[in-house]
């Protein structure tokens, strides 16, 4: 690549595909299926182990610095979720290297003369002081690279310590087995990339395999996987909260309005009790009103009635009283006459 051409994939991972209003060559968005969102994340396994002996070769979906400057700038505001499907791309991707792992450590099963148990646990300490010493060398020489030499040194004699335990492990695990069979190359498989080491390897071929490129990838891409996880784990005890929350609060707004329907419920029925039982005394005070107009106007009626018999007695009487004197007068005359003869 040219000085020219690393320049601007510096500056589209810098700003992007709107740098200077200019598209991005493959003329999509990062949210396109054609795009690797392992690579938006930075963990597609097609350029951790580029050059390695395990190259996959390019990566069948989309790889654009400009597109991944995009992304982290959006994700700023939104979660698009692709580390979801980033953690199954890496998943399914460890998953078959621990299957060729089981296959390899079968192959050997098969191949390797079987040993007792006891040669079988020295000969895995005897593996197990090696991965330390090839890890703490690996780890020495980058911690000298970055000028750390304190650090370095400290490593250093860590290393000599575990080399001294090796020789003691080795010595123990030749004297627990015939000589031609310990002349026999003794492998095993590294757990993280699926690499052959042998018992014999030394120190420099254990560095250089635990430093180099190929081991370093597995492990990174082995922590990203457990990194997603555990976002994925913390994401969704976040979602199943916050679900929580929402459905406490949905609880207590209906229980509210249930007391709210209740309260203005037993408001409306104290109401029309109230309003029944005004009805009612309205209308008793309306019945003894009707009945006492009733009773007076009875009295009167009857007072009427009393003064009207009492008129017609009064003029009966009258009347007799008359009908007497007018029928004695005549007579009292004859007496008169008769008296004067």
């Amino acid at each position: 690549m040219s000085a020219h051409e690393q320049m601007r994939a510096m500056l589209d991972q810098l700003m992007g595909t709107g740098r200077d209003g200019e598209n991005n060559k493959f003329k999509v968005h990062f949210t396109d299926p054609r795009v690797c969102k392992s690579f938006l994340l930075g963990c597609c396994p097609h350029d951790i182990l580029a050059a390695t002996r395990m190259d996959l070769g390019e990566c069948p979906k989309l790889h654009d610095l400009a597109l991944r400057a995009d992304y982290e700038s959006a994700a700023q505001k939104k979660d698009y979720f692709y580390d979801v499907d980033a953690m199954e791309h890496l998943q399914n991707f460890i998953n078959e290297c621990d299957r060729r792992t089981e296959q390899a450590k079968r192959r050997l099963a098969e191949t390797q003369e079987e040993l007792s148990a006891e040669v079988a646990a020295k000969l895995q300490r005897v593996h197990e002081l090696a991965e330390q010493i090839g890890k703490q060398l690996a780890l020495a020489e980058k911690l000298g690279a970055e000028g750390n030499v304190e650090e370095s040194m400290k490593t250093w004699e860590e290393v000599e310590e575990l080399r001294k335990q090796k020789a003691v492990a080795e010595q123990e695990y030749r004297n627990s087995m015939p000589a031609s069979s310990y002349q026999q190359q003794k492998l095993r498989v590294c757990e993280v990339c699926s690499a052959y080491l042998g018992i014999h390897d030394n120190d420099r071929r254990l560095a250089d395999h635990f430093g180099g490129k190929l081991h370093l990838g597995f492990i990174a891409i082995r922590d990203k996987l457990k990194e997603l996880k555990k976002g994925r784990l913390e994401r969704d005890r976040d979602y199943l909260r916050a679900r929580e929350e929402r459905n406490k609060t949905d609880r207590s707004r209906r229980h509210r309005s249930r007391s709210n329907s209740r309260h203005r419920h037993r408001s409306r029925s104290d109401e029309r009790k109230r309003r029944s039982k005004h009805r009612r005394r309205s209308s008793s005070r309306e019945r003894r009103r009707t009945h006492r107009r009733d009773r007076s106007k009875d009295r009167s009626d009857k007072t009427k009635v009393a003064d009207l018999i009492k008129i017609l007695v009064c003029h009966f009487r009258s009347r007799s009283a008359e009908r007497r004197h007018s029928h004695s007068a005549p007579s009292n005359d004859k007496e008169v006459t008769n008296h004067e003869g």
